[in-house]
């Protein structure tokens, strides 16, 4: 196994994990009193699980963390920001849907990696304690769920009143949104 390259693979979707929780962290604060809020109080936590669970595999395999892709990283979701949302000064609808937009494209990030680990843990012991297949699992209702509201907060950016915009989400009957 190529450790070199899967460090640097590794490294990125640290980087990447980085920057999908704090936008994740935003965008909750943003919709605290709406369905996309409701769905991000269980969401965050997750992500915040699986990028610890990404420090462990590192950690399980001896590799260190890149701290200047981290940086970077930590720098450019702040300067992600300043994109332009038709608002001046405030949140809008089209910052919603791109927020999520954004998510939706981190969260297939997120099922590439834990399905590249859960083949290289068939070569390399150390990643056998991962339980990859939950991991899959979880990323794959995150990314129906985030969908779901990618193309609700469409609706609520892009379609005027009466023309069949709905925004509301429905918690699944098992309570983590999916």
């Amino acid at each position: 196994m190529n450790l070199d390259l899967l460090r640097i693979y590794l490294n990125d979707h640290l980087a990447g994990s980085m920057v999908g929780l704090e936008l994740a962290r935003r965008t909750q604060a943003e919709n605290k009193d709406n369905s996309v809020g409701e769905y991000y109080r269980v969401f965050v936590p997750e992500l915040a699980e699986d990028r610890a669970t990404l420090i462990g595999v590192m950690a399980a395999l001896g590799m260190k963390r890149d701290m200047v892709k981290q940086s970077v990283a930590w720098v450019g979701e702040k300067l992600g920001r300043l994109k332009l949302n038709g608002h001046l000064t405030s949140y809008s609808p089209l910052s919603r849907m791109v927020e999520l937009e954004a998510l939706c494209v981190g969260t297939e990030g997120r099922l590439s990696l834990w399905r590249t680990l859960r083949r290289l843990s068939r070569k390399d012991e150390r990643l056998g304690r991962f339980d990859f297949t939950t991991l899959i699992n979880r990323a794959e209702q995150q990314r129906r769920t985030l969908e779901r509201l990618r193309q609700q907060a469409a609706d609520g950016a892009f379609l005027e009143p009466g023309e069949g915009a709905v925004v509301r989400f429905t918690p699944s009957p098992s309570g983590r949104g999916g």
